[in-house]
């Protein structure tokens, strides 16, 4: 068993945000691997984030993003549970990071609930046109694909992250509720362009 070292609990606590000690105790259940140890911090504060899921969180802030030139803009409101946690550095750039999300990736929806049916009835309708040729069974399968491609790119919380395309919006935001220890709710957000509706 490797020893563990005050750089090695360093490093995960860098990369997890998860506090001192439990970077320590991680690192030795799992023998010093680093990313064994990153993996179970993050299993452990999601499982944390998902008790946390049904806290009221009706403090935050809102978060804003202006893009060069001042002909596109966003702003998105982001709650947490205490005004303390939406003052800290992490909250702020968490909502400042959303409201560039939203100006680059344009969503429509915050999540695929909000999505109305007679849009994802008419999606469907448009897949299903374009590929009569293919049996039924298949066709099901393919209509299905095309529909979660499509929540990926109109919902906020389905599309990958601008800064780091390999998780999602929502996975972000999960993270952040582990971090920072709250419940963490992305509200509404409205994005603003010159010329557009």
């Amino acid at each position: 068993m490797a020893a563990i070292t005050i750089d090695m609990i360093k490093e995960l606590r860098e990369a997890t945000g998860a506090g001192v000690l439990d970077c320590k105790e991680t690192l030795q259940e799992t023998g010093g691997d680093l990313e064994r140890a990153a993996e179970l911090l993050r299993e452990k504060g999601l499982a944390a984030a998902a008790k946390r899921a049904d806290r009221e969180a009706d403090e935050g802030l809102v978060g804003s993003y202006i893009h060069a030139g001042s002909r596109v803009a966003a702003l998105v409101e982001v709650n947490c549970e205490t005004d303390f946690v939406a003052h800290t550095d992490l909250f702020q750039e968490l909502a400042h990071d959303l409201a560039m999300q939203i100006v680059a990736a344009k969503p429509r929806y915050m999540s695929r609930e909000d999505v109305p049916p007679e849009v994802i009835r008419q999606e469907k309708e448009d897949y299903r046109a374009r590929m009569q040729d293919k049996p039924e069974h298949v066709l099901e399968r393919i209509v299905e694909g095309k529909l979660n491609k499509f929540y990926e790119e109109v919902c906020l919380l389905e599309q990958p992250f601008i800064k780091e395309p390999g998780i999602t919006v929502n996975d972000l935001v999960q993270q952040r509720n582990a971090q920072l220890g709250e419940n963490i709710v992305v509200r509404r957000f409205v994005r603003f362009e010159v010329g557009g509706e």
